[in-house]
């Protein structure tokens, strides 16, 4: 059976970009060739008793576990993932888990599943590369001490309104806080303090001492450490202070030995804090040199979809959705049961690139990359989902035959498969028209139409129910045009119908998914982006499908013939009874359909 792949194929040969440009170019200066590495996480002292690093180059894929992977993330994982590939290095996979009161080990979790589905592994050469920033608290707090002592930081008494009040606008400067020129030693003894829980949360903050007029609002003294008296899911109740994550970040790639740190576009106006601290670090020798250098491209910009975790919360709290993982969510674990592949999101990464400009792509690009890999790799099988009882007349009642299928058009070492075929047949209601209006070549009374892989059949009469609704078309079939039979080639048909036997047909639920919002930009020009969800975005029906259908585990994929491709849901499958979601139809239909 098609099962879900557990390994990715090889990736397309990578495009060049401007930041396998700035790697290119720190490797041929051997820029990063003497860094040393201790195995482990740890500041300078630690890493310069190692041996030289191994890894030519060093990247990481930084999520805060306070949610769901979604489709960006997707193209982040791929992106550094695949240049320590590239290059002969390591990537590690970190969690950012410095804000206690919104980080679960739920989501830890499930990041580690989605990052492993897409094919990658922080594990490489003896080194388990997984890291939580939390584990790195007491390193941090030492660099905090650091910059105290050398009069960089201090601890700043002023209420949060004060402090945002005194932090002046893009054009005009700030005002020096109160307490700013605390000593040393008053501002180490504050932080003590602070770290032993004397104080309420929002009582004293630890901020860097740079620049209240810099035209750069981000070196306006930021923030280090605050107070919250909070458990932590990984520290438990160990610490009352807690790191800002623009101090925790550049500390943990430096930590870490990380030699290019790649961000999306909204870092950039924070780059030169995080070069301010590691020269400050390094300038105490707690870390090594090079520092870690800050590289920034664009962000995932895709129609009819919405990225920002915000909102993607509401749309679960809401219940516009059926959680997390519905199929029609932007998340990975819904684009898992969607039967999105990991080879299909590869290609994508590759397709669309890195930049620093911000380029809304066509969601089509997405689905056009999944139906390339599912081409390949699903092999065929039927389903009628909106059936229409057929009857030929003239077929021997109790007789039935097989007619062969092949598994793959492609493959044909894949073989080919038993459909049995009998006097009565479900085909789809939409290949027959009582009316038939131009251009439609398939089943209406007097037409002939060819059953796939079976016989040329003509109708020649129907049956309505009580509704006036066709319920029953009736045929005669032409006995020597069997396909694959001499005599196939004596008829020629313009409508190919597919079908299955309602003697050994099975019902099953068919969920037929599309795009979650309408519009390419939800909540654009000020709309409410609840607004914007596509109400035709699922159906549910129940379809008739081939005998080989029936016993499909769970995450099996097919095309549908004419349909599109499918999976069997990896939840609501049961044996013996799979459900199927539509992961994407056979060729994009979306705009016609606007």
């Amino acid at each position: 059976m098609n099962k879900a792949s557990k390994e990715t194929a090889a990736p397309p040969v990578p495009a060049g970009n401007f930041i396998r440009t700035l790697i290119e170019s720190d490797l041929a200066a051997r820029k990063d060739a003497q860094r040393r590495w201790s195995g482990r996480p740890g500041l300078a002292e630690q890493h310069l008793a190692g041996g030289i690093d191994p890894a030519r180059i060093r990247t990481r894929f930084p999520p805060e576990p306070n949610g769901y992977l979604h489709f960006g993330h997707a193209k982040s994982i791929c992106l550094n993932f695949g240049l320590a590939r590239d290059y002969g290095g390591r990537c590690h996979l970190r969690f950012d888990d410095t804000n206690p009161e919104r980080e679960e080990k739920e989501f830890v979790d499930s990041i580690v599943e989605s990052v492993r589905w897409l094919g990658f592994s922080w594990d490489a050469d003896g080194e388990e590369n997984l890291y939580l920033a939390s584990d790195d608290f007491d390193a941090m707090a030492r660099c905090a001490d650091y910059l105290i002592d050398t009069n960089h930081a201090y601890v700043d008494s002023q209420s949060a309104e004060e402090m945002r009040a005194n932090r002046g606008t893009l054009t005009e400067a700030g005002k020096d806080s109160p307490y700013r020129e605390r000593s040393p030693e008053e501002n180490r003894a504050l932080f003590q303090r602070m770290r032993a829980g004397e104080f309420p949360d929002g009582a004293q903050v630890l901020r860097a001492k740079i620049d209240m007029a810099s035209p750069n609002i981000n070196l306006r003294d930021p923030v280090l450490y605050r107070i919250r008296h909070t458990a932590h899911h990984n520290t438990g109740e160990l610490w009352r202070v807690y790191p800002m994550y623009t101090f925790a970040h550049p500390i943990e790639d430096a930590l870490e030995n990380i030699t290019h740190s790649i961000c999306t576009l909204e870092f950039e106006d924070q780059r030169p804090f995080y070069d301010w601290l590691l020269e400050r670090l390094a300038e105490g020798g707690l870390i090594q040199r090079p520092a870690p250098r800050q590289i920034e491209f664009s962000r995932l910009n895709l129609s009819c979809v919405v990225l920002s975790k915000r909102k993607l919360i509401q749309l679960v709290e809401e219940k516009h959705v059926d959680g997390w993982d519905d199929p029609r969510m932007p998340t990975l674990v819904g684009a898992r049961r969607r039967g999105y592949t990991p080879e299909g999101f590869h290609l994508f990464a590759e397709r669309i690139g890195v930049s620093k400009s911000d380029t809304l792509i066509d969601y089509s690009v997405l689905e056009d990359c999944m139906r390339e890999v599912l081409n390949t790799s699903d092999e065929r099988r039927i389903a009628v989902l909106d059936p229409l009882r057929l009857v030929i007349d003239n077929y021997p009642e109790n007789a039935s035959e097989d007619c062969f299928a092949p598994n793959h058009p492609l493959k044909p070492e894949l073989g080919k498969r038993a459909l049995p075929f009998g006097r009565e047949l479900w085909i789809e209601r939409d290949d027959f028209m009582e009316a038939p209006a131009k251009g439609f070549h398939r089943l209406y009374p007097g037409n002939t139409a060819r059953l796939r892989y079976a016989y040329v059949v003509k109708c020649t009469g129907i049956e309505k129910d009580e509704n006036g609704r066709v319920s029953t078309v009736h045929c005669d079939y032409m006995p020597d045009s069997k396909s694959g039979t001499p005599g196939a080639d004596t008829y020629k048909c313009k409508g190919n119908l597919h079908w299955v036997s309602t003697r050994e047909a099975h019902p099953a639920i068919v969920r037929l998914y599309d795009r979650l919002f309408s519009v390419a930009s939800p909540g654009a020009d000020g709309r409410n982006f609840i607004d914007d969800i596509n109400a035709a975005s699922v159906a549910c029906v129940t379809a008739q499908i081939e005998p080989a259908l029936a016993a499909a585990e769970p995450e099996a994929r097919f095309q549908f013939e004419r349909h599109g491709y499918f999976i069997a849901d990896r939840f609501d499958s049961k044996p013996g009874a799979p459900v199927f979601n539509r992961t994407v139809t056979l060729r994009d239909s979306w705009g016609k359909k606007r």
